[in-house]
């Protein structure tokens, strides 16, 4: 596997048609590089749950992977509007989501709680109205 390789994502806000592609292309690119399947499966779920999160609540946003050694990276960022109370978000089943998108199939209030769940590291940063900005680290 290459020492390091990047890769970048941009999420539109409420595009639901591209929501997952991403998470996907991230999933494909893992495997041609020969990252093992247990590792793969946790950040498939991890961005996944990033890029809804982006496509459901923000104004749009972004994500990057990165690879570094025995290291890949995970970084969202969004537009806006952000997190009021980032403890009550990342308590499981909370969710800001609306009847629409719950009638979807989404806003089960699990994103966050996953994405914490599958990363060895996760780190969230948010401010009202700026956006939200998360980082999750899976050690190879």
């Amino acid at each position: 596997m290459a020492d390091t390789y990047e890769m970048t994502f941009n999420v539109g806000s409420r595009d639901f048609s591209s929501a997952g592609d991403a998470s996907r292309t991230i999933k494909r690119t893992l495997k041609q590089l020969g990252v093992d399947s247990s590792i793969i499966r946790r950040i498939a779920i991890a961005s996944y749950e990033a890029e809804m999160n982006i496509a459901i609540h923000s104004l749009g946003g972004k994500i990057d992977l990165l690879i570094d050694g025995d290291r890949i990276f995970v970084e969202t960022e969004d537009y806006g509007p952000g997190i009021e109370n980032v403890d009550l978000a990342m308590t499981e089943g909370w969710s800001t989501a609306g009847h629409e998108i719950r009638e979807m199939g989404f806003g089960a209030g699990m994103g966050l709680p996953n994405m914490k769940k599958c990363a060895d590291e996760f780190y969230i940063e948010s401010e009202v109205p700026t956006g939200t900005k998360i980082k999750m680290i899976f050690n190879i």
